[in-house]
């Protein structure tokens, strides 16, 4: 039986959806499909329960589960310990990012942790929010770094640094005459915001509605699927937006967009999140102080 069959195995009992564990593991759905009928194959019994659009395990689905589990936690437990043994601080990790901390946090930190540690492979995937929790909790990546709060208790988070959100507008704009923008102010123009399952739409969303704002005009946001593109639409004058203060640089430089701070502010976190692992990866755990100390120079320099 292949690492991989019980890995999509595992992805889609997980989640109880085909289709979303073809998302995490960056496969199409009939091959997702595919590996799970050669694993019932393997087995000569169903895994899964198909009726109504729903999927649920079977009695032997939920058996095969409990093992994949535990024989993860095993294959990690001896990595960690022939690394141990050998004092190797090497191997891959698999880093996964929301869409605004791969563009304009990770490049500098994994680009001056790779120069320092040459014998770490590193890979990065990059997603909304939601689905970097997704891919931690189904064991497709080692750490996520997410821009919005993460519900899961069994996962750990530990916060990186505070990010501002501002408004964006362009220079000719209303608003940009204004000190500060407050949500009655916002809402009486046309919204762009990110795509469902964003973590700047969701601390975007939240806010307005504790702001007393109306869900339906929230609702009639003209949804994008980047932060560049979301910052091209507000430039050709399509609307005004919420967006990271650390993803606007370059377009206030060139005086393309205005910022204006939220009255009151909006903040959110940065964090890192990742599995309650038993054990320490030796790799894992270098990168994890260096994202620290990283961390620590950032706050510095905004303060």
């Amino acid at each position: 039986m292949s690492d991989r069959r019980l890995q999509v195995f595992h992805a889609v009992a997980r989640l109880l959806s085909f289709t979303k564990a073809a998302e995490v593991l960056h496969m199409t759905q009939p091959a997702v499909t595919f590996q799970i009928r050669q694993l019932e194959e393997q087995f000569d019994t169903r895994l899964f329960d198909r009726t109504h659009n729903r999927v649920t395990l079977t009695e032997a689905g939920q058996v095969v589960y409990e093992y994949s589990e535990k024989i993860f936690d095993l294959y990690g437990e001896m990595e960690n310990a022939i690394r141990e043994m050998t004092d190797d601080i090497s191997g891959s990790l698999t880093i996964g990012a929301s869409t605004t901390i791969s563009e304009y946090m990770l490049p500098s930190l994994l680009g001056d942790f790779k120069s320092k540690n040459v014998d770490i492979k590193l890979r990065l995937r990059v997603s909304n929010t939601e689905g970097i929790v997704s891919m931690v909790e189904n064991n497709v990546i080692d750490l996520g770094v997410v821009e919005g709060p993460v519900t899961n208790k069994n996962l750990l988070v530990e916060v990186c640094r505070t990010d501002e959100m501002v408004v964006i507008c362009p220079p000719s704009h209303e608003l940009a005459s204004l000190e500060k923008v407050t949500a009655k102010d916002l809402v009486k123009y046309s919204l762009i915001c990110r795509e469902e399952g964003s973590g700047t739409r969701e601390v975007m969303v939240d806010y307005l509605l504790g702001q007393g704002v109306d869900k339906h005009g929230i609702n009639n946001c003209l949804e994008l699927g980047s932060p560049e593109a979301v910052k091209g639409a507000v430039e050709a004058g399509m609307g005004v937006s919420v967006v990271s203060s650390a993803s606007i640089s370059k377009e206030i430089k060139l005086g393309s967009l205005v910022s204006k701070p939220l009255d009151p502010p909006l903040t959110r976190d940065f964090s890192f999140v990742r599995q309650r692992q038993k054990f320490k990866v030796p790799a894992m755990e270098e990168l994890l102080e260096f994202a620290r100390v990283y961390c620590q120079r950032a706050k510095k320099t905004e303060e």
